[in-house]
């Protein structure tokens, strides 16, 4: 279960494309159904079907074929010999079409078709996007040798973030570091996203102490953080109970970017979680088990309440919905630091009803204890950062649970 939880981490960090599974699963049963009818093309009936199936676009023709053993090359080489036109827009969208609905291979091949056809401009994310396929389709051996088979101009920031994406998240400490250093050597123009796969990288494998490391290559080369870089760097920081670096990071945000409307909130929830996190408790037992048998450390809960923060200041609702439910599914026993840090982020988005729907799991938990205190230290929280409202809200909510009434 240890393992079901800290893989959350890795794979939510990373600002990646929302997983569309339901949607999938629809569009995989529809097309099997389609296939049945190509498949039984031996009626004059079914003529017709083959005919209208024919006559669909590009994209149709290709979603439906959806086994991985029929070939995407040969339904584009039918396309094109029909003299019908296609441009690498196109392929691009059926590729991001494809990858969406996990259908790797053909997405590969399109991938393939359209670098082999000179007609088509392709771009650095092409190169990129064969890397990261070609570790689906083939593994990590086959994309190693592809990157290093491309000419110097080809491996460019975004080709070796790719392939650094691919060595973080088989957690390949050894070949991520020796990846890195080469980029750095290269003197390719990097992105704040090529640091934050290392950062990301480290974080994972219970390394945050490296991280600082790297926020100080990442300023030394004057690249610009995103909002990524610094929940990471402070994450590292909070992690290891350096709250004053923490203090120190925050400032820095405010003093730069203070300006943005995400930057702002995820700074008012930081602050919020600092406030009533009691981390002048926890001291050097940060590494002690929330719960022993299952297997994870209050370091580890406070990098996942991190991840919780940093979609709530992007006010990306879907995804703390995800986070909160995946947590959830790993059945680790929870503390109410925890709770609190996703009611604050439902809150500062304004979503009452889903506070008041963790406000009775909580209560319902049979292994946290709800505790009534912690939701005093949020609303001061609140009141710290002068959001009146919030917390005028989030007493409204205790007092309509039945569990806030002469408390204040």
């Amino acid at each position: 279960m240890a393992a079901s939880a800290r893989s959350i981490f890795i794979s939510l960090t990373r600002n990646s494309r929302n997983r569309t599974t339901g949607v999938s699963r629809s569009l995989s049963s529809s097309s099997a159904s389609r296939e049945n009818e190509i498949d039984s093309v031996d009626s004059p009936d079914s003529l017709v079907v083959a005919e209208n199936i024919e006559n669909d676009d590009l994209k149709s023709q290709i979603i439906r074929l959806r086994l991985p053993k029929r070939s995407a090359t040969t339904v584009l080489e039918k396309w094109v010999s029909q003299g019908k036109q296609l441009t690498g827009s196109d392929l691009r969208d059926i590729s991001r079409e494809l990858r969406k609905f996990q259908r790797y291979k053909h997405a590969l091949e399109i991938s393939e078709w359209m670098i082999a056809h000179k007609e088509f401009e392709v771009s650095d994310s092409d190169f990129a996007t064969r890397i990261d396929l070609m570790t689906k389709v083939f593994g990590i051996d086959c994309a190693e040798r592809y990157f290093e088979s491309l000419p110097p101009n080809s491996k460019t920031s975004e080709t070796y973030t790719a392939l650094l994406h691919v060595y973080a998240s088989s957690k390949l400490v050894v070949q991520a570091e020796d990846l890195f250093d080469r980029a750095l050597e290269s003197n390719v123009p990097l992105n704040a996203i090529t640091f934050n796969e290392m950062m990301t990288l480290y974080m994972s494998v219970g390394q945050a102490e490296k991280v600082p490391s790297i926020v100080e290559e990442l300023k030394l080369r004057k690249v610009e953080p995103d909002l990524f870089t610094y929940n990471l760097w402070i994450s590292s920081c909070a992690s290891t109970m350096n709250i004053k670096e923490v203090r120190t990071i925050l400032n820095e945000m405010v003093h730069f970017y203070g300006s943005k409307e995400d930057w702002v909130r995820y700074i008012d929830l930081v602050n919020v979680y600092l406030n009533i996190g009691n981390f002048d408790s926890i001291g050097s037992s940060s590494n002690s088990m929330v719960g022993s048998e299952k297997g994870i450390t209050q370091r580890e809960w406070i990098t996942y309440d991190f991840l919780v923060i940093l979609f709530g200041g992007f006010g990306n609702k879907d995804k703390l919905d995800q986070i909160w439910k995946s947590l959830k599914m790993t059945k680790q026993k929870m503390i109410g630091r925890n709770y609190t840090c996703i009611i604050s982020s439902y809150l500062i988005l304004g979503y009452l009803k889903e506070v008041s729907e963790i406000i009775d799991e909580w209560k319902q938990s049979g292994e946290t204890q709800f505790d009534i205190h912690a939701c005093k230290r949020l609303l001061k929280a609140f009141a710290d950062v002068e959001m009146v409202e919030t917390a005028k809200n989030f007493h409204q909510v205790l007092t309509d649970q039945g569990c806030y009434t002469n408390e204040l």
